[in-house]
């Protein structure tokens, strides 16, 4: 048994938080519009003390939050840790906020060398795997490929129960760009699955992106896709070019099974795009698995 305490997943566009009973179960959820993105320096403790804190009767609660609000844009940096990370006792590397009331923790994020070279980062995503790994005492056993979809895609290369590396696709970013400020731009956003899966096609091995890109405009003005298909389509090249070389680029098996992990609305599109290239994939809820992370480490965490 845990101390009630207020669970906060705090990102760059919006703040979800749960208030945790005794039995470990969520018995408030709400989302607030104020991605630390949105916010002012230093107004980051403002509002979660007159406005979150309020709104979910957590006046006196602990706290502990994940995500962004850790970075430079938000509440104080905490330092990333240095992979590879024993996701199990990442506990004993949450950072305390002093002076802030009741007493408030950040999970630390985690910072990589790539498998290319370059420098890579995560502020929530780990939080969301230990999560997933709480949820099954097997999933700490053996090796992992997982995939987060989001603005900034994080796929993570995981071995008993250690987070060895993970690379992030701006796929979600670049979709948004090139469908409102490119030669692609488009206001029509209805789902055509059609389109979506000739996008898959399209994008190959994923290589060459920027050219096949341009391959949206010619199917428009040469007349074999409607304009009304744009976003579909881009959807699947982008998504497709995704999950066709990120596994390679981590050094796994392109064929290795992927656990994806995300709110529905985007891990279906992802698991489309894997089940279009015969891979095996299999969908697992984000919020459900961030909870879970956030009260795996409540559980050591408060009982210190």
């Amino acid at each position: 048994m845990t101390a009630p305490f207020l669970a906060v997943d705090w990102g760059t566009t919006n703040l979800r938080a749960w208030v945790v009973g005794h039995d470990g179960r969520a018995s408030a959820c709400s989302e607030f519009p104020l991605g630390v993105g949105k916010l002012e320096a230093g107004e980051a403790a403002r509002k979660f003390a007159d406005t979150v804190r309020p709104r979910m009767g957590a006046g006196d609660l602990p706290a502990i939050l994940c995500g962004m609000v850790g970075s430079n844009l938000g509440w104080t940096q905490v330092p990333y840790l240095d992979s590879p990370v024993d996701l199990r006792g990442l506990h004993e590397c949450m950072f305390e906020i002093p002076g802030s009331g009741p007493p408030v923790w950040i999970v630390p994020g985690v910072r990589c060398e790539r498998p290319d070279g370059g420098p890579d980062v995560m502020r929530g995503e780990e939080t969301q795997v230990l999560g997933w790994m709480s949820l099954d005492r097997g999933r700490s056993k053996g090796e992992h490929l997982i995939c987060q979809p989001g603005t900034h895609t994080k796929w993570v290369r995981l071995h008993d129960g250690r987070l060895h590396s993970f690379v992030t696709s701006m796929t979600g970013e670049l979709f948004d760009l090139l469908t409102r400020h490119s030669i692609l731009k488009t206001d029509i956003f209805d789902q055509d699955l059609a389109a979506f899966d000739a996008g898959v096609a399209a994008a190959g091995d994923g290589n060459a992106l920027a050219s096949r890109l341009f391959t949206a405009r010619a199917r428009v003005v040469g007349g074999s896709m409607s304009q009304n298909s744009v976003a579909s389509y881009l959807s699947g090249l982008l998504i497709g070019a995704e999950v066709a070389s990120t596994p390679t680029l981590l050094g796994i098996d392109p064929h290795t099974p992927i656990t994806v992990i995300g709110d529905p609305s985007l891990t279906r599109h992802y698991l489309r795009a894997m089940q279009g290239r015969e891979l095996t994939a299999y969908a697992h809820d984000g919020e459900r698995a961030g909870l879970a992370g956030l009260s795996t480490l409540a559980t050591h965490i408060l009982r210190q």
